[in-house]
């Protein structure tokens, strides 16, 4: 059975991926293969916040929990999931990144990763 830091690797080798954490939802870091220059804990310490407020979305509008969140920024996108009750998933990409198949890969790796847990 692979373990997080596999999936976390697989996940990182992929063209334009420029980080990946794996944090439990208390924000607390549990794995990150990143960019020496990121600060992976203080990524993951504001990822709760997106879940939180994209859960309240949900709610408002009767979709229910966000299972994967995609947000755009200027330079990049940052894709944040639901792993299971315990952990969320959050992966940083360059504008170079091929979304689709990222996104496919996410919520592949989403449910390798909730087993783990």
């Amino acid at each position: 059975m692979p373990t997080i830091r596999d999936l976390t690797v697989a996940i990182r080798q992929r063209p334009g991926i420029e980080a990946v954490v794996v944090l439990g939802r208390d924000g607390l870091l549990i794995d990150s293969q990143a960019a020496v220059s990121l600060d992976a804990e203080d990524l993951a310490a504001h990822v709760p916040g997106i879940v939180a407020s994209a859960d309240n979305v949900g709610a408002t509008t009767g979709k229910g929990a966000m299972r994967t969140a995609l947000i755009e920024h200027e330079d990049g996108y940052a894709i944040v999931s639901s792993v299971g009750d315990d952990a969320l998933l959050c992966v940083l990409a360059s504008t170079s990144a091929d979304l689709g198949s990222l996104l496919y890969d996410v919520r592949r790796h989403r449910e390798s990763i909730a087993r783990l847990f």
